[in-house]
């Protein structure tokens, strides 16, 4: 499991920091392990006080266009599933939505789940087609605010207001502020908060999925009070933490549910920022850690725990829901800003290449509920109780799992929000690297362009260009230094430059229309142990993870008829223009591995345009050797058995195999048990 680095956590912490510099060549260039916060940005909206300053700043939405394959990416969602669940989904049908007009039966979280992921990528391409959709529903919205300041459709769960669906519609409007301006969402808002402290706490969040993802909500109000000052939102964050689940006990969780856990782990450090308690800071730190060493001894930046985590059911072949990825995502960028800790980033970059795009069909027109490490089937059988739901969740079936269905489309879009972040002194920071263009202002106001190109991760190098509009201006630019790097390396206009080892090197000079930041950050083949599960290990390259290349049959099914008892769409859908597909093994996948055997084989041109994240598109592939475990088979519940004891008996063959980064891989073998050579 990767190092959280707790003995920098105090420092984290600290209300203001020092910068420590290692060493330097010049003045312009430190290394750091901190990013300072003695000032506040004065050209983005931050924690205003008594908040606890923030390390990084969410550049407004559309401020960055994404290239590369991350690109491609976008390019699909925005063709596949989330495009177009509008025509699809029962849940989105305009007439009798609840809400598009009060007392419409179908409401929920469906819709603002939805609209989250399609509004942003909306923002991303500026499709005006996608832009009025998005404005029909953020209209509805707006406008179902009540006298009280209430607002949505009017649902209850255990008898009381369930504000579940209307957090996410908050952050549905948060963006869309960010893009457009709209001065009517800071009213709006303002009312709501206001609307919410008149509620009594013994009907506010006490039950369901409100009362572990407060946090949400909370993230919601220091949103609006960097934006407006007023007093009565710190109210309100006291509010919202005391009718929140306990996330601060050392021992145990409010929930043992994948998503809330992954929703969950920010709201102490969310509360932190009002309170200033690093208790609380600590609180998510340990939420993090709990449930990894519990039930995460597995890779891909997870935990097993399909629907809910179970004692007795941490082997990789536990997987988690689609959901989760995109929300943990989430919050590792929300505590990335916050603490400015490096480790938010690297498991933010764990699970969106290694976890996050195997739950999906190459063209994103379909996904499955639960993606596991170890995974060596995909049907429509109900494998209850192996997976703790029952229904067919591991078919990729555009109608099942409405959570899903409807939820996973703002992982990409909010990942794209923070490639490049503005820091408090006035500059701006690569934290996490793809290829992309950000329009931003750094120092006093200046508006600057900085490019990103990158084939990372499949890839070492990076290239920054500055765009000043011709003039010079001064600012500091951080760039996150991977912890699983060696020897990283740094170019300025072509100049080496060497500043120490730091987390981050910060270059801070007067920058010149088309300056150029070279990094290299050079990959080398590692490997982790997995000691709770059978001294299993796994093969890591720079931040990718390796699976086992298993032939991969495609089986097309009708999604009518494997769906699962709860899905709706559409009268008239046509199933046929979107199938369900099982995946089945055409070839043999229970390999010990010999860990020292495998070598990159072969590094594939990334071609523009396809996804890489396939057996035929992906960059890179590994050769290695391994032995067969003739007892490891398919179990009793239909999924890949629970990985074989160290001495189990292997084949006496010793056979080649194969190696490709997990992302690519639907089916998957990423927790090896491991063999020596014979002879």
């Amino acid at each position: 499991m990767k190092d959280m680095k707790r003995t920098s956590l105090l420092c984290v912490m600290a209300i203001l920091a020092i910068t420590s510099c290692t060493s330097e060549v010049s003045d312009e260039v430190k290394a750091m392990d901190e990013i300072p916060v003695l000032e506040r940005n004065v050209n983005y909206p931050s924690n205003r006080e008594p908040l606890m300053p923030q390390r990084f700043i969410k550049l407004p939405t559309g401020s960055i266009k994404p290239g590369g394959w991350l690109l491609t990416q976008l390019e699909l969602q925005k063709d596949g599933l989330n495009g177009h669940l509008g025509e699809i989904s029962a849940w989105l049908q305009k007439e009798d939505n609840a809400w598009l007009k009060a007392g419409g039966h179908w409401g929920w979280e469906e819709v603002p789940y939805w609209l989250r992921g399609y509004a942003g990528v909306a923002y991303i391409f500026d499709d005006p087609d996608m832009l009025d959709e998005a404005r029909l529903w953020i209209e509805a919205i707006l406008g179902s605010q009540r006298e009280d300041g209430n607002f949505g459709p009017y649902t209850e769960t255990g008898g009381m207001q369930d504000f579940w669906p209307n957090m996410i519609a908050l952050w549905i409007l948060q963006s869309y502020y960010e893009y457009s301006g709209d001065d009517r969402v800071i009213d709006f808002m303002t009312r709501y908060f206001h609307y919410q402290l008149t509620v009594p706490d013994d009907r506010f969040m006490r039950v369901s999925w409100q009362s572990h993802r407060g946090g949400d909500n909370m993230w919601s109000v220091a949103w609006l009070y960097n934006r407006t000052g007023d007093a009565a939102l710190l109210e309100l964050a006291d509010k919202i933490h005391r009718n929140t689940s306990d996330w601060t006990k050392s021992t145990e969780l409010p929930t043992w549910h994948v998503v809330n856990i992954a929703q969950g782990v920010r709201e102490p450090a969310t509360y932190y920022m009002f309170n200033g308690d690093r208790k609380m800071m600590e609180a998510s730190y340990n939420v993090q850690s709990f449930v990894r060493r519990t039930f995460g001894q597995v890779p891909g930046g997870m935990f097993g725990a399909d629907e809910n985590a179970r004692t007795g059911f941490f082997d990789p072949r536990q997987g988690a829901e689609t959901c989760s990825f995109a929300e943990q995502m989430a919050s590792d960028e929300i505590m990335m800003m916050i603490t400015g800790d490096p480790y938010w980033a690297e498991n933010c970059e764990d699970i969106a290449f290694n976890s996050y795009p195997a739950a999906f069909m190459p063209d994103y027109r379909s996904l499955r509920y639960i993606t596991s490490p170890n995974m060596v089937m995909s049907d429509s059988e109900n494998h209850k109780p192996g997976i703790d739901n029952a229904g067919p969740f591991l078919a990729m079936n555009p109608f099942s799992s409405r959570c899903c269905q409807h939820n996973h489309g703002f992982a990409w879009p909010y990942y794209v929000e923070h490639l490049i972040l503005a820091t408090p002194d006035n500059g701006a920071a690569a934290v996490l690297f793809n290829s992309c263009e950000a329009r931003m202002k750094v120092a006093d106001g200046r508006e600057i362009v900085i490019k990103e190109v990158t084939d990372y991760p499949f890839d070492t190098n990076i290239a920054f260009t500055i765009e000043t509009g011709g003039e010079t201006v001064e600012f500091p630019f951080y760039i996150r230094v991977p912890r699983w790097t060696k020897d990283a390396s740094f170019k300025v206009n072509g100049k080496k430059v060497t500043a120490g080892k730091g987390d981050y090197i910060c270059i801070d000079r007067e920058w010149k229309d088309g300056d150029r930041v070279e990094a290299d950050f050079p990959m080398e083949l590692s490997h982790r142990t997995w000691q709770v599960n059978k001294n299993s290990v796994s093969v890591d390259y720079g931040p990718l993870t390796l699976s086992l290349k298993i032939a991969e049959r495609y089986v097309m099914k009708n999604s009518a008829q494997t769906a699962i008892w709860d899905s709706r769409w559409q009268e008239g859908a046509d199933t046929e223009k979107w199938p369900s597909y099982e995946i089945y093994p055409d070839s043999p996948w229970n390999y010990a591995l010999q860990v020292e055997s495998v070598r990159l084989k072969e590094r594939r041109e990334l071609k523009p345009g396809v996804n890489p994240f396939t057996h035929e598109n992906v960059p890179l592939v590994f050769e290695a050797v391994g032995r067969q475990v003739p007892d490891w088979t398919i179990d009793e519940y239909k999924l890949c058995g629970v990985l074989p004891y160290e001495d189990a008996v292997k084949s006496d063959v010793v056979e080649k195999i194969e190696l490709i980064p997990m992302g690519a891989a639907r089916l998957r073998i990423s927790a090896f048990p491991t063999c020596d050579q014979v002879d």
